[in-house]
């Protein structure tokens, strides 16, 4: 397939700049996948479509403080670092980077990170991070120092981070949350772009289409019998890279951390096996569930990294249901709604949403395809 055969139009006005002050409150619109039929709904609405015994499947990751705005050592341009995700000892094995040379910052770590601007920034470059209100009083003494060891794949820079303390609570400290490129407002209580069942850190961007339960709802949906169960995908700057090739096919995904408790994969497979469905909130929770699944659609306890590409033509094992938000034209996010309800009837929902003025992407409504 072509990449344009998922493109749309969509008025700039229509993008969802701030939530909503009651999570729940979005507009839910139904598709249902066999026939392409729509209901334009309230999102507590849902509490009708899911029955006693279903699954409920909700990714519960947390978005970390992931950006970094700090100086370039020692000439104190100004940089912007993006932690994509942090490197074990199974990444850095063979690894014969240099020893740190900062005794005052005896602590340390490795990520994978964007730099803004970067095209420079050689291995032994270094940048400075901190509270202090000068470029000069930042270099003398920074929280957080990070020097540039590789260059990787794409562009991105392998560095090691040298601090003194806990690495979690100086990122609390210095890091903001980003928001992805299509949001321009700002955001005045960053708790809004997390679920309120996060809990795992290691997000780049939040798993959206968890932004509309409240606690209240879940409780709802428990008091009836839903069963709710928790699996981490760890969401990457990825998710918003353009898909650049003519087709689809040729598109490679990246690589984003998942885990399946032995709890929730046991909660999985009995659902199936009562014959209730098994429903994802979220296109991430999806990717876990169709990584994790064996080929007889069975649900495994695992951990490791996914780059699962569902575009038309996937064979779902595991899925029965989404709850998902609007998605950019021509993204993977697009394609992989389009292979679960047909790319007809999810562009003709779309052409109806953007009739009935929904509010699309991270902040915006939400829809249910079942």
């Amino acid at each position: 397939m072509k990449l344009h055969d998922f493109y749309y139009e969509l008025p700039p006005e229509l993008i969802a700049q701030t939530p909503l002050k009651d999570r729940s409150a979005s507009r839910l619109l139904v598709l249902n996948k066999q026939t392409g039929e729509l209901a334009d709904r309230r999102f507590t609405d849902i509490k009708e479509f899911i029955a006693p015994g279903d699954c409920l499947v909700l990714n519960d990751t947390r978005v970390i403080p992931a950006r970094l705005l700090g100086v370039k050592n020692p000439t104190g341009s100004p940089i912007e670092f993006v932690l994509l995700h942090r490197l074990g000892e199974t990444d850095l094995a063979g690894k014969n980077y240099p020893p740190a040379k900062y005794p005052e910052l005896p602590d340390s770590c490795f990520w994978e990170v964007i730099l803004r601007p970067g095209k420079k920034a050689r291995p032994g470059t270094v940048f400075d991070f901190g509270d202090a209100e000068t470029a000069q009083e930042l270099m003398a003494s920074p929280l957080l120092r990070a020097e540039v060891l590789e260059v990787a794949d794409g562009g991105n820079r392998i560095v090691r981070f040298n601090f003194k303390g806990a690495f979690e609570e100086i990122l609390d400290r210095v890091g903001i949350v980003p928001l992805p490129p299509y949001i321009k407002e700002k955001l005045d209580d960053p708790e809004r772009y997390q679920t309120v069942y996060s809990r795992e850190n290691g997000s780049a961007a939040a798993p959206t289409a968890g932004l509309h339960f409240t606690n209240e709802l879940l409780d709802d949906l428990r008091a009836n019998n839903v069963k709710t169960v928790f699996v981490t995908l760890h969401v990457g700057l990825g998710t918003f890279r353009p898909v650049k090739e003519e087709n689809i096919e040729d598109h490679l995904m990246h690589s984003e951390y998942f885990e399946v408790s032995p709890e929730a994969a046991k909660e999985i497979n009995a659902a199936k096996v009562r014959g209730n469905r098994v429903i994802a909130v979220g296109t991430t929770s999806c990717r876990v569930l169709e990584t994790a699944a064996d080929e007889n659609g069975v649900m495994r306890a695992c951990s490791g990294w996914t780059d699962i590409y569902i575009y038309p033509g996937y064979r779902f094992k595991m899925l029965d249901a989404l709850i998902t938000n609007f998605h950019l034209p021509e993204s993977t996010l697009l394609m992989l709604v389009s292979s679960l309800a047909g790319r007809e009837n999810i562009l003709a929902a779309y052409k109806h949403a953007i009739e009935e003025k929904y509010r699309f992407f991270s902040f915006g409504d939400a829809m249910y395809i079942c």
